[in-house]
């Protein structure tokens, strides 16, 4: 029996795709996301392989080391990977702060004090508030 993994599922994107910067800071999480959900997989089907091996009796050390050396080139691999990761939500987290995304403020209401700091010097800098 073959057993095919489930491919992740795509919406149907019409070619004329119009997103704003918000949107698109969303779209980068989501991917960051995703792709540490994929590393998870990774690390837990090298985890069984490596509980299987240690399940068999009469393993040579040849055996041992070769297990190692993949375990360690994957791990190496996923190493590499969350670096990367790290740099890309670095870079999304500070686009996010330029845009001001997630506050919420009304220009029109500049006497109320619990808008963020970010809103505050949006507002100062244009009566719009590209929230």
């Amino acid at each position: 029996m073959n057993s095919i993994m489930s491919m992740p599922k795509i919406p149907d994107m019409n070619p004329e795709i119009s997103l704003d910067r918000c949107k698109t800071i969303e779209l980068l999480l989501s991917s960051i996301a995703l792709e540490e959900i994929s590393l998870s997989h990774i690390l837990n089907a090298e985890g069984e392989k490596l509980q299987s091996f240690l399940k068999k009796d009469n393993e040579s050390l040849d055996d041992f080391i070769e297990i190692n050396d993949s375990l360690n080139k994957t791990l190496r691999t996923v190493v590499k990977s969350q670096i990367l990761l790290h740099f890309k939500l670095e870079d999304a987290v500070t686009l996010d702060k330029k845009a001001c995304c997630e506050k919420k403020c009304d220009p029109c209401k500049e006497t109320e004090t619990d808008h963020s700091d970010c809103c505050k010097k949006q507002t100062r800098q244009s009566k719009e508030c590209n929230c």
